[in-house]
């Protein structure tokens, strides 16, 4: 239901912002110096916007805490949390106003700390591999196989999720300066998400194969 409110909220957004556009929202965006001629009430409500995406992390970050009960459990969820109301945000922006019309449609996805924007799929591919990660791992705690990590391995987590964020961020000062998008950075994108998706099923293997020893058949 978060993201049927998340949703709710950007339709009328976009129809504020960009009435006569397909679906009410389309590139380029609206600059900071056109927030400026509209008057100081738009200026407010642009941080009232970036206030609200920060809280909306916050919130997902609350889900993980609380239905975990230890750091690997809280992560987890919170991946699964955020994939499925990244998903089924556009599954409802779909339903409400048939946006987007395809999973290529370029879409503005942050605002903190500069303009994330990519395909709609490149999120959708994120959301997805969260989810499938979150799962195994409340899979492995369920069954008593504590996923232990170094912390090398979460250097190379981060640093794979940091070049995906990196791919989003690419073309920043472009769109915020009102152009249209420039091509996507996919060589960029799919080499943090394979790396850290790569390294996570290695730490499963390690894991794994930990287990066998110290529990031969």
């Amino acid at each position: 239901m978060f993201a049927y409110v998340e949703s709710a909220l950007v339709e009328y957004l976009r129809a504020i912002y960009y009435p006569l556009s397909d679906g009410g929202f389309q590139f380029p965006l609206i600059t900071l110096d056109q927030f400026h001629a509209l008057g100081d009430e738009h200026l407010r409500r642009l941080a009232v916007e970036l206030g609200r995406e920060f809280a909306t992390l916050v919130m997902l970050a609350a889900v993980g805490w609380a239905a975990g009960t230890n750091f690997r459990e809280a992560v987890s969820h919170f991946m699964i949390a955020f994939g499925v109301w990244d998903i089924f945000y556009y599954v409802w922006l779909k339903i409400f106003v048939g946006w987007p019309p395809s999973i290529m449609t370029w879409d503005l996805l942050f605002l903190i700390p500069v303009p994330w924007a990519s395909p709609v799929v490149a999120p959708v591919i994120v959301s997805a591999v969260m989810i499938v990660a979150g799962l195994v791992v409340l899979w492995c705690e369920a069954r008593g196989r504590v996923l232990s990590t170094t912390w090398r391995d979460w250097v190379v987590f981060t640093a794979g999720g940091v070049v995906v964020i990196v791919s989003f961020c690419w073309d920043w000062r472009n769109t915020m300066a009102g152009g249209l998008p420039n091509p996507f950075q996919w060589t960029l994108f799919l080499v943090g998400l394979v790396v850290s998706s790569a390294w996570f099923v290695w730490v499963l293997r390690r894991n794994f194969r930990s287990a066998s020893t110290l529990n031969p058949a």
